[in-house]
């Protein structure tokens, strides 16, 4: 093989291991950063109660909390976050949220339930 063709084919190869290269970084920058594990809290919806019905995370925490109703299609409320759901019975029911703002956010069923729904509520602090 003469210079000038090693030389071509050469550079046809330096060429294309550059292309691969620069793939496989694209790539490696392109991947989204793995997301921060939410923490996931259990609480059960029956008559005329949430347990737990108190729950301290922190500001900018991501949490999931995770509703199972015994009894009732019960709702739960959080006006000041404007944040609903309806809990069917049998079913997990799973609310996202990350408080941006410390302070105490106040939560209730919206669903009549009974004789002593007014009661069935609680409430989410926020810790800065």
């Amino acid at each position: 093989m003469n210079s000038s063709r090693r030389n071509v084919c050469l550079s046809v190869a330096a060429g294309f291991g550059t292309l691969v290269f620069g793939m496989l970084n694209a790539q490696a920058v392109a991947k989204p950063k793995a997301k921060a594990k939410e923490r996931v809290i259990k609480i059960q919806a029956k008559r005329f109660v949430y347990t737990p019905n108190e729950i301290t995370i922190k500001k900018g925490e991501a949490v999931v909390l995770e509703f199972t109703s015994l009894d009732f299609v019960h709702g739960f409320n959080i006006p000041d976050l404007k944040i609903r759901a309806d809990l069917p019975p049998g079913q997990i029911t799973r609310v996202s949220l990350k408080p941006e703002k410390s302070g105490v956010y106040d939560f209730l069923c919206d669903n009549f339930c009974g004789s002593g729904h007014e009661e069935m509520s609680g409430r989410i602090i926020v810790k800065g």
